[in-house]
């Protein structure tokens, strides 16, 4: 075979059309990074927001909405967007940096959540109200049993002894699409919290819409990351 010449060459293709990979574009790599920093920002500023609202001390249940928006809009994204190649502040190379710092911010997110659900229900008995009797509760207790259920995972994964060598993969799949669900439910969560009584006596008019839909932006985001990462690629050969 003459140098210079290859006898198959294989083209990655993505999902939203033929041809190279997206990112090999420039437009596409700058959007993306455009959009993973407009996410720190949006997460970062939904936690000063609802930390300026809530006022935090003025009661128990003000600790309420500042622990759970720094557990999942502030610590769950972090944790997933570290692992983005662009636009992340978090500038290590090395993989295994990376995993243990997600670990950490794991971490602080339960802390946080446990927190910010003993805050909610020490609120509750003091004003003799009930529990888990809206959307909203219901909801955000999925959402911790999800985000438990994903840390146990990863648990596993960071001591693969734990485990068989043949149930790494499985179990990468599984701790990544347990993270997609929390973070999903996490964002649900948040946004019918605009609906409570608390919110809507707080926030109105047009500010009010704004804060219902800003979740969305990080969400989308991480999705995209997130599938990116673990749908398999197609690929042909010439």
């Amino acid at each position: 075979m003459p140098r210079g010449m290859r006898s198959s060459v294989d083209i990655e293709y993505s999902s939203v059309g033929e041809g190279l990979v997206m990112r090999e574009y420039w437009l596409y790599v700058w959007l993306r990074r455009v959009s993973v920093i407009t996410a720190h920002f949006i997460s970062v500023g939904l936690v000063i927001l609802i930390s300026i609202l809530s006022r935090p001390g003025t009661s128990l249940f003000s600790w309420h909405p500042v622990c759970m928006s720094l557990a999942f809009c502030l610590c769950m994204t972090e944790g997933i967007l570290l692992f983005s190649a662009e636009g992340s502040p978090f500038c290590f190379k090395s993989r295994k940096w990376k995993v243990r710092l997600h670990w950490v911010i794991q971490a602080l997110l339960l802390v946080f959540g446990a927190t910010g659900f003993c805050f909610m229900v020490a609120s509750k008995n003091v004003s003799e109200h009930s529990h888990f009797t809206s959307w909203h509760s219901l909801l955000g207790v999925s959402t911790m049993a999800a985000t438990v259920l994903q840390a146990i995972c990863g648990i596993f994964l960071l001591f693969p002894k734990l485990i068989s060598t043949q149930s790494f993969p499985r179990l990468r799949l599984y701790h990544a699409t347990c993270g997609l669900v929390a973070y999903l439910l996490s964002t649900v969560t948040v946004m019918t919290a605009m609906f409570t009584d608390w919110f809507q006596a707080t926030v109105k008019g047009m500010t009010w819409y704004v804060f219902v839909f800003l979740p969305l932006f990080p969400a989308l985001v991480v999705m995209n990351q997130i599938t990116s990462a673990f749908l398999p690629k197609k690929k042909i050969t010439n």
